[in-house]
């Protein structure tokens, strides 16, 4: 088998080490996010790649039928095939069947360093070279191009991640780190890499596991998290604004519901509160609303769910989900279906759901905010009837919602039968991926439809009682972004800065809550 020449980090001594043991998240972020660093392959995730190579290689060349070494593959196992490199190659070429729009470079580079530390496992029976080829792309941002529809999320992500290992081969397509797409032949004599030729099983590898599903599920998991503290912020923020009861965010009636996340929820809605003049004034109204009054009972069921769901990614990030998988100190090659999707597919589908709650109940604060009650005016206008003040954003807010709602159908509740019935139960968890991800995009813009309504109610109350500390810094930073609307404007891009206010930050990093939490 010939071999890449292209020599990594790792041989000149160079870089830092990926971590060895078991990655957290907040790992995966961290390395995700990190820049003028080279990662290299540590020296223990090379002795375990390259025994298991050896142990793969060694079998090879006896006698013994071995699927997808010396076989055919899906419903083509039983037949038995002598040429071991071409039958890698012919695997990544027939397998890239992808379709659609491509994928992010965030989420692309996520599946490359979610695949490296899958087969840096030594359950693979890669080579390092072909392991470091990843990490060289990872580390260059020498992106594939992988299209994001054709996986059905069952013997792993097959047509995506043929896509992603397309370049090692020298075809398929990578977007340089300029911002240039070219062909990968092109870009490996730019770059002075030269094509890989893949040896036993390597290719099988390679597109066997969950990278797309877990890569699409990790950078939304990511603004998730920040999504949940932004729900809390502000739904403190309406509340004030509307005028609404803080009283519903009494830890005691939290403590007697037994449920984590309202706990938490509350917390945050009240400690965005502290100190806020407004919210201290007497009501005549003993009870607000459910989308004011619930908020810590719905954001907090959200809440727990995304912890659900970070544990199963979590457990996936570290797991080997290629087949058959190789024990070397077991002498055992086994088949089995470690990549079949489902626990990511339910846990899309979970996901897909908390974060559309967030939305939903956000638009029917924004409902509320713009009903004329409780001293603010109709639609948040200045001059009601000759503007229509934020009036459409509501509309746009309940469209979002709505789509949504049918965005939220399980995918994994569909089935398909693929390989002449060899496949015959698939999970749909990419197609979950890809709802989930579309789901948190349209809950960002409502909740950038939220403070725009936020902010401009707070406005319009003036000076009449002060804001809490914490909600007047979100004020402040947010007019930055978006100003107060004194007549009808053109709203398309005041809401796009809204979303990207909102997706580019946690509300923590724009407002100190350390004095209203002591």
């Amino acid at each position: 088998m010939e071999t890449s020449h292209h020599e990594g980090a790792e041989a000149h001594g160079q870089g830092q080490a990926l971590p060895e043991g078991w990655w957290g998240a907040d790992v995966f972020w961290q390395l995700s996010h990190e820049e003028g660093v080279t990662r290299t392959l540590s020296a223990e995730a090379i002795a375990r790649i390259e025994r298991c190579h050896a142990y793969l290689l060694g079998r090879a060349s006896g006698g013994d039928t071995l699927y997808g070494i010396n076989t055919g593959f899906g419903d083509l196992a039983t037949t038995r095939v002598d040429d071991l490199v071409g039958l890698q190659r012919n695997l990544l070429v027939s397998h890239a069947c992808g379709v659609g729009e491509p994928l992010s470079g965030e989420v692309v580079k996520a599946m490359l360093l979610l695949k490296v530390k899958a087969l840096s496992q030594g359950h693979s029976g890669v080579a390092v070279t072909t392991v470091q080829r990843l990490l060289d792309h990872w580390n260059a941002g020498v992106l594939p191009v992988v299209p994001s529809q054709g996986s059905l999320g069952a013997s792993g992500d097959l047509a995506p991640l043929a896509h992603l290992v397309l370049p090692l081969i020298g075809e398929g397509e990578v977007v340089m780190p300029d911002g240039r797409q070219m062909a990968s032949a092109d870009a490996l004599r730019e770059l002075g890499w030269p094509a890989l030729e893949l040896g036993p099983k390597e290719g099988l590898a390679l597109i066997n596991g969950t990278q797309m599903m877990l890569g699409t599920g990790m950078v939304a998991l990511e603004r998730v998290t920040r999504l949940a503290d932004w729900a809390d912020a502000l739904g403190a923020w309406s509340l004030e604004a509307w005028n609404g009861l803080k009283a519903a965010m009494h830890p005691s009636i939290h403590r007697i519901r037994n449920q984590a996340g309202a706990m938490i929820a509350a917390h945050n809605v009240a400690s965005w509160l502290e100190g806020s003049e407004r919210a201290a004034q007497p009501r005549i109204y003993v009870q607000d609303p459910y989308s004011f009054r619930c908020m810590p009972q719905v954001h907090g069921a959200s809440r727990d769910v995304v912890e659900g769901v970070r544990a199963v990614f979590e457990a996936e990030m570290n797991a080997v989900t290629d087949n058959p998988l190789v024990f070397p100190d077991e002498d055992l090659i086994v088949s089995g279906g470690n990549f079949h999707g489902q626990p990511l597919a339910l846990a899309m589908d979970r996901l897909a759901l908390a974060i559309h709650e967030w939305a939903s109940i956000s638009e029917r604060r924004v409902f509320k905010l713009l009903s004329g009650q409780r001293g603010l005016p109709a639609f948040l206008a200045s001059n009601p009837g000759l503007n229509s003040g934020y009036m459409i954003p509501q509309y746009t807010a309940a469209s979002l919602v709505s789509y949504s709602k049918q965005l939220c159908t399980p995918a994994s509740a569909d089935n398909a039968d693929s390989s002449n019935g060899q496949e015959d139960h698939v999970s749909m968890g990419a197609n979950g991926a890809l709802q989930m991800w579309r789901v948190l995009e349209h809950a960002e813009q409502v909740l950038g439809i939220e403070a725009m309504c936020a902010a401009q109610a707070s406005d319009l109350r003036g000076d009449d009682h002060a804001m809490a500390p914490a909600l007047q810094e979100l004020q402040i930073a947010f007019r930055q972004h978006v100003p107060f609307l004194e007549r009808d404007a053109v709203m398309a891009p005041l809401m796009a800065s809204a979303a990207a206010w909102i997706r580019e930050g946690a509300p923590g990093e724009k407002a100190d809550l350390r004095d209203a939490q002591s």
